[in-house]
């Protein structure tokens, strides 16, 4: 009897964390439900996640950058946000976009999507772990240079605090309905960003227009 007691001793203990499944082995919904929308009040180390990653990205594709911003709502000083940075790396136009790609997940940003219609676009991230969010969390959405949308309606924001005032609460709004549902909770904001982009383009002109 005491020895059995004493081999049962022995034994290794299981733990929860033995059975979780990598990201690329989740569903939609497993992945929606282990990061959910969180929304936070602006902080200032925003700012410097994104100059702390920009001067990487910039070192990694200085040969290709033709450009790179914040955008999304952590670059709005006071806005309601998701507690992640988004960054815009925009590329020559004869950039070899598969060496891109290689270079950025060789320096560990994890490739989410893929897509060339109705224009070339990948999107990378940092800080999505099967564990959850890690501290700091990142976006990175690369395309070629052009006259992006994000950039004028960040500016909007920027410039007219009643209306990111009035985008924070609509995304507060949603947050109970679509926690677990990040497509929903994206679309349901489309008509209110489509609204204000159109506006800031009437107001500011083409100022992101670059020559190819």
């Amino acid at each position: 009897m005491g020895s059995d007691k004493k081999n049962e001793q022995l034994q290794p203990t299981a733990t929860c964390t033995d059975d979780i499944k990598e990201l690329s082995e989740m569903t939609l919904d497993e992945l929606w439900q282990l990061f959910p929308i969180i929304l936070k009040p602006h902080h200032e180390a925003y700012q410097n996640w994104y100059a702390t990653e920009a001067q990487k990205l910039i070192k990694l594709t200085e040969n290709t950058l033709a450009r790179i911003n914040h955008v999304g709502s952590t670059a709005v000083k006071g806005l309601l946000s998701k507690p992640t940075v988004d960054i815009l790396l925009e590329l020559k136009n004869d950039s070899d976009t598969l060496n891109v790609r290689a270079v950025l997940q060789h320096a560990g940003w994890s490739l989410m999507s893929s897509q060339t219609e109705p224009f070339w676009h990948e999107v990378f991230n940092k800080g999505y772990t099967k564990y959850g969010f890690s501290e700091k969390v990142y976006n990175l959405h690369v395309r070629y240079n052009g006259d992006w949308n994000e950039l004028y309606f960040r500016d909007y924001l920027m410039e007219h605090k009643a209306i990111a005032d009035a985008y924070g609460q609509l995304k507060l709004s949603l947050l109970d309905q679509y926690r677990n549902d990040r497509d929903g909770y994206t679309a349901a904001k489309t008509d209110f960003v489509n609204k204000y982009t159109k506006i800031a383009r009437s107001c500011y002109g083409n100022r992101y227009l670059q020559e190819p």
